[in-house]
């Protein structure tokens, strides 16, 4: 019995109120920035900021142009080139989220005094995650940017679905903390050399998720998993809000439509945000009977 309202205690305190939750998220976004953006003078930050994604962006036109002989304006171009760019918040969040459990308790030594704290640790995290984010963005406009004007990539601002574009990230956004949060519960288990955990995680869904080709591409025993990951309909959404003829030109998911799509990303989205309150709670909880809060674990 004492186990039961001890266990129901935890868990609502996963929920905080609105004063902590502002103050929390607030105070984190703005650790998380310093942290992310002081490792060298602005300007030099300011042109690795432009030179990253650019660079990513200059890997994937070269594989493309000698696949199919740099038929650029091909449908199947902006297709790739739209799902690289906005995959860049797939790790870029997730990693910013992952990563504040091993800077703080590896780095800076100062996990065990967030958690004595009169902070909302989840919270804390998703702020965490903020500079990630903002980081990411920048990266992902500067993409597309250099793609409309050298890369013939063909959006009409005119023509773009806004409401759809938007409403499609904010959810998406959230479904990557979601999981980010996922990533960060196992990492409080785990030793100071998976600093990759977050990276190798997106990477291994690059391939499932039609980032860079459709799923049907895929063995049909591979495809399953593309279906079952919200980043997939995310991806989809977000090509077609931009690009909606091209996009919907492919067969793996033209069958449903924007509504249809947007009802599968936000049941994903509340399924996912379930595992990831569980998770993390339930590894918070085993570290904490491990002891685990204030072990530093590098050597």
């Amino acid at each position: 019995m004492n186990t039961t309202k001890r266990t129901s205690l935890n868990i609502q305190s996963l929920i905080p109120n609105r004063a902590t939750f502002t103050r929390t998220f607030r105070v984190a976004a703005w650790l998380g920035w310093q942290i992310e953006s002081n490792w060298t003078d602005p300007f030099l930050f300011a042109i690795y900021s432009i030179v990253k994604p650019l660079s990513g962006a200059a890997i994937l036109v070269v594989m493309y142009s000698i696949i199919i002989n740099g038929a650029f304006k091909s449908p199947i171009f902006p297709y790739i080139y739209l799902g690289n760019a906005f995959y860049m918040y797939v790790g870029g969040v997730m990693t910013g989220i992952s990563w504040a459990i091993i800077d703080d308790r590896e780095h800076y030594k100062t996990l065990k005094y967030m958690y004595v704290a009169p902070i909302h640790m989840p919270t804390y995290l998703l702020g965490r995650g903020v500079a990630r984010f903002t980081v990411s963005s920048l990266s992902v406009l500067i993409t597309i940017l250099f793609g409309v004007a050298f890369l013939h990539v063909q959006i009409d601002l005119a023509a773009v679905n806004w409401g759809l574009f938007f409403v499609s990230l904010f959810i998406g956004v959230i479904m990557l903390a979601m999981m980010g949060l996922m990533l960060a519960g196992v990492t409080l288990l785990i030793a100071q050399h998976v600093w990759f955990i977050g990276d190798i995680t997106a990477g291994a869904l690059y391939l499932f998720s039609g980032a860079i080709f459709p799923l049907d591409v895929l063995p049909k025993y591979l495809r399953p998993v593309g279906y079952f990951m919200p980043i997939t309909y995310w991806l989809e959404l977000l090509r077609r809000s931009l690009v909606g003829s091209v996009a919907q030109a492919f067969p793996t998911l033209s069958r449903f439509s924007n509504t249809e799509l947007m009802g599968i990303l936000l049941g994903l989205t509340v399924v996912f945000a379930i595992f990831a309150a569980v998770i993390f709670f339930w590894c918070e909880h085993r570290a904490r009977e491990r002891g685990m809060i204030d072990m530093v674990t590098n050597y």
